[in-house]
């Protein structure tokens, strides 16, 4: 077997996504990960793809800008590789607009698009467009095309499959060869953080549920009360999530998520009947810096990371991916200075 060029630990969306932008750019990779693809927060159900909001501006908001406006053509190349959809599609998202403070809110942030996102995205405030949307006090919604939605577990297995054509495979352990890589999610952040023996982040747990409900398949995302509610193509509804900084278990579900599936069905009228065919617990990386944590590795010379996804992980990992390889196989750093791991070192 040939030797691989760089050594990928975590098949998560970071490193599974890592490898694509790498292997198109000819370079041998191998993933290692003894737990599987997506057996972290990676492998959940939600995959609401929101954007910042078009305000106070700054580096990570146009780094998450950049990445959604290139995800259509990163996850076709990906769907076109392997043969399996992503579940993507940039489908918008509406929000309710309930009094007056939320609607000059929302007319300034229709500016700050105006001005922002460079015509490439809009956000209109419109009427609301029938049942499915939120319940709005003014009868008046957001509607932003910039959003868009992705099934998490189909992504990384859309990956795997695009990767196994270039001859990269995921084992669950291997000596490592070449370049090190470490998207290791949560659990590597706590590792990071005794090795260094200061905090560099932590994981938080979401709880998020599974509807049985159909909708038209360019149905956009809807947003209240802190709920992600993500119409996917294969029929089911996700309602997401919890966060939780404390736990004791990782991958139980509990009240919290009863009360989430509640407040959903009271928030959206048209879920009330809709029934619940799965309950889905995971934690999420959260760096301390509350950006991701990507670059050089802070302690093993010659290694980098990639790391701290937490929410926004598949909206990003696109740009990521592309700035991950463009450092690794040409040495260009591009990295914008809250996501460098000394961010999360002070």
């Amino acid at each position: 077997m040939a030797m691989a060029d760089i050594t990928i630990y975590g098949a998560g969306i970071f490193g599974l996504s890592i490898a694509w932008s790498c292997v198109q750019r000819g370079a041998k990779v191998q993933v290692i990960d003894p737990y599987g693809v997506g057996a972290g927060s990676s492998g959940g159900v939600v995959g609401a793809l929101a954007p910042h909001t078009p305000e106070n501006w700054n580096d990570k908001k146009q780094f998450q800008f950049e990445s959604l406006i290139m995800a259509q053509s990163y996850w076709r190349s990906v769907e076109e590789t392997g043969g399996k959809s992503t579940g993507y599609a940039r489908s918008g998202r509406l929000q309710p607009i309930n009094d007056d403070r939320a609607m000059a809110l929302a007319k300034a942030r229709q500016k700050g698009a105006k001005d922002l996102w460079q015509g490439l995205a809009q956000f209109d405030i419109i009427d609301a467009p029938g049942p499915w949307s939120p319940k709005s006090e003014t009868g008046l919604v957001i509607f932003d095309t910039l959003s868009g939605r992705m099934h998490p577990r189909m992504t990384c297995e859309a990956l795997v499959a695009a990767l196994e054509t270039k001859g990269c495979f995921v084992k669950a352990d291997s000596e490592p060869q070449g370049i090190v890589v470490e998207a290791t999610g949560w659990k590597g952040l706590r590792t990071l953080a005794d090795q260094m023996e200061q905090p560099v982040g932590n994981g938080v747990k979401g709880q998020a549920a599974v509807l049985e409900f159909a909708t038209p398949l360019d149905a956009p995302q809807l947003f209240a009360d802190a709920l992600h509610i993500i119409p996917h193509a294969n029929g089911t509804i996700a309602i997401g999530s919890t966060s939780e900084r404390e736990f004791d278990d990782a991958s139980s579900t509990d009240a919290q998520l009863d009360d989430v599936i509640a407040r959903a069905r009271q928030a959206f009228p048209v879920l009330a009947d809709a029934p619940v065919i799965e309950r889905w617990a995971g934690v999420r990386p959260r760096a301390k810096s509350r950006a991701p944590m990507i670059g050089h590795h802070p302690l093993r010379k010659g290694a980098f990371i990639a790391n701290g996804g937490f929410k926004i992980g598949f909206g990003m990992a696109p740009k990521i991916a592309e700035v991950m390889a463009d450092l690794i196989l040409e040495g260009a750093d591009q990295i914008p200075e809250g996501f460098r791991p000394e961010a999360s070192l002070r």
